[in-house]
């Protein structure tokens, strides 16, 4: 997105608040007008150091006053601003992670969690002090400058004239040094992004990592960033220091050559004391505005930068995701027709190749394969988080581009072979799959994934949190609580991807009755490596390197030489 279209985008979102805006805007002009009248009283002051002391106090009472209305002026400027940023960065943050988490799963797949953490964090953060602090900051250095040079020129003209023969050179190489470091400050605010999500995906994996010893290489990582960040952050000083230094020259430079040049007027009669006084505080007014325009310009380009990432998210197309209900509803009859599917990210390899088979509604059907065929493929192609290259699937003699996401993913549930448990209560975990589910219902669905038990174990029970991603509990304990959260969700079609594969035997026992009771009422699809587990479907797929080999029921594969029965042959023999 270019610069423009953020900047255009991004006072969108302050629109709703423009009145709110405006008045701050009214109040930060009536702040520089009080902060440009100081210079003009003071000067006025020092003309009156000879004349009665009335005339003394009453300048002395007009400072006083203006110094109490710049302060009233700062605090409702101020206030009225963090207002508007606090409600437009909020609406941004909402429609950031609206739209991001819409996004469809290739996505995900191409870009970093870290990274994309980072943006909604930091860079709205950014954004947030731009709006709070510099932008009106910039905004009161144009009015500074602009208003104290007209100011200037009604003093002294030649003076004026005199002064302004330096501003040009000092706001180009302002300018200048102004891109450089915006430049810097990019580079940084890009190597500290990626820093971010070393530490996010080093922290999401901290058991992998203990257990393979690699705490001492993953600080080595880190450790290479932090010191990128410090050499960035060096040049970015240095610049700084060297830009610093050249605007106090160029300041104090100015203001020796101004008090000269004021001097001479002086005796020339051209100006009085008091007016040089003003004179050099405007200038003083006017340098630092100068001086600090820059880095508040480069500022604002930074939070520019920041908003040109963050908007690209949302100029991201996201999946069609609403809860309107149609009334559609999926009975159970699945249909795939010569399909054919490569992963976006592996677009010269076929996961699924030319696959055909059909699922009636009820029926159990058991998906096996060497790892690698295509099994859990073919789940997420029926919950449609990766679109089809070739071929059709439908749904009761429908395409599956006629459903709506909402609904579709609705009457599917899933138990999959990597649970996910959120960090929070157990029965808020269960919830998920059904926000409106009783107590009793919860009740149920967990005896029936023969989960109740061991959850009534805990002190807190249905209340006990189970840690990021359930690492508080077994992995055997995390897949009955997924389970039971299939159960609690009641969907047409059910899907078990190795469900049962973190169970112990005695366990696998007893929940394999429940799933075979709950199975009997729906349409449902288990893909296992464990062959005994499904010995009673009423259909077996055999998939081998996305192609179906085999189909049949446990009686009729193991009657035929291939593949099932050589799979069987070995686990049975076990």
């Amino acid at each position: 997105m270019k610069s423009p279209q953020a900047i255009y985008k991004l006072f969108g979102y302050i629109k709703p608040h423009k009145f709110t805006f405006l008045t701050g805007l009214f109040f930060l002009l009536l702040s520089s007008i009080a902060s440009l009248l100081f210079p003009w009283l003071v000067g006025e002051l020092v003309d009156q150091a000879n004349q009665d002391i009335s005339s003394i106090n009453k300048i002395a009472t007009l400072l006083l006053i203006l110094f109490g209305a710049q302060a009233i002026f700062s605090y409702f400027r101020i206030v009225l601003f963090v207002n508007v940023t606090a409600k437009a960065m909020a609406k941004l943050r909402s429609d950031s992670f609206s739209n991001l988490i819409k996004l469809p799963v290739e996505f995900f797949s191409n870009r970093r969690i870290g990274e994309l953490c980072s943006r909604i964090a930091s860079d709205i953060e950014i954004l947030k002090n731009t709006f709070t602090t510099d932008f009106a900051e910039f905004l009161r250095q144009i009015i500074m400058i602009i208003g104290g040079i007209a100011l200037l020129s009604i003093t002294s003209f030649k003076l004026t004239l005199f002064m302004l023969c330096t501003l040009p050179v000092i706001v180009i190489i302002a300018v200048i040094f102004g891109r450089k470091l915006r430049k810097y400050a990019k580079d940084v605010q890009n190597i500290v992004a990626e820093s971010n999500t070393i530490v996010e995906e080093t922290l999401q994996a901290i058991s992998t990592i203990k257990s393979f010893t690699s705490e001492l290489s993953e600080i080595k990582r880190y450790g290479k960033k932090a010191e990128a960040i410090a050499d960035m952050s060096i040049k970015l000083g240095k610049l700084r220091a060297i830009f610093a230094s050249f605007i106090i020259f160029g300041i104090f430079g100015s203001i020796v050559a101004v008090i000269w040049y004021g001097t001479i007027l002086i005796q020339q009669d051209n100006m009085s004391i008091g007016q040089l006084f003003s004179f050099v505080l405007y200038s003083v007014f006017i340098a630092a505005s100068v001086g600090g325009i820059a880095e508040l310009y480069a500022s604002i380009q930074k939070a520019i930068g920041a908003t040109d990432e963050l908007l690209k998210l949302q100029n991201e197309s996201p999946e069609e995701i609403s809860e309107e209900n149609t009334g559609t509803s999926i009975t159970g009859n699945i249909y795939f027709n010569q399909v054919d599917f490569s992963y976006p990210s592996r677009k010269n390899t076929k996961v699924i190749n030319n696959l055909s088979f059909e699922i009636n509604e009820g029926e159990q059907v058991a998906i096996v394969g060497l790892s690698g065929s295509g099994k859990t493929t073919i789940t997420k192609l029926l919950l449609r988080l990766y679109d089809i290259d070739n071929g059709s699937i439908t749904f009761d003699k429908q395409k599956i581009e006629n459903f709506s996401l909402h609904e579709l993913r609705k009457q599917i549930g899933i138990v999959p072979q990597d649970i996910v448990l959120f960090a929070t209560t157990i029965k808020e975990n269960l919830l998920y799959a059904n926000k409106t589910a009783s107590e009793q219902d919860i009740i149920e669905a967990a005896k029936k994934a023969n989960a109740h038990d061991f959850i009534m174990q805990f002190d807190d029970g249905y209340e006990t949190v189970v840690g990021e991603r359930g690492v508080e509990i077994s992995g055997g304990q995390r897949q009955r609580i997924a389970i039971a959260r299939a159960i609690l969700k009641n969907p047409k079609i059910l899907i078990f991807d190795e469900a049962t594969s973190s169970l112990d035997s005695k366990s696998e026992q007893l929940i394999q009755e429940s799933i075979d009771l709950l199975l009997k009422s729906r349409t449902s699809i288990i893909i296992s490596h464990r062959l005994s587990t499904i010995k009673n479907a009423d259909k077996i797929f055999v998939i081998e390197e996305g192609k179906l080999i085999q189909s049949g029921t446990h009686e009729q594969l193991m009657q035929k030489s291939g593949t099932y029965q050589k799979l069987a042959t070995l686990q049975f023999k076990e």
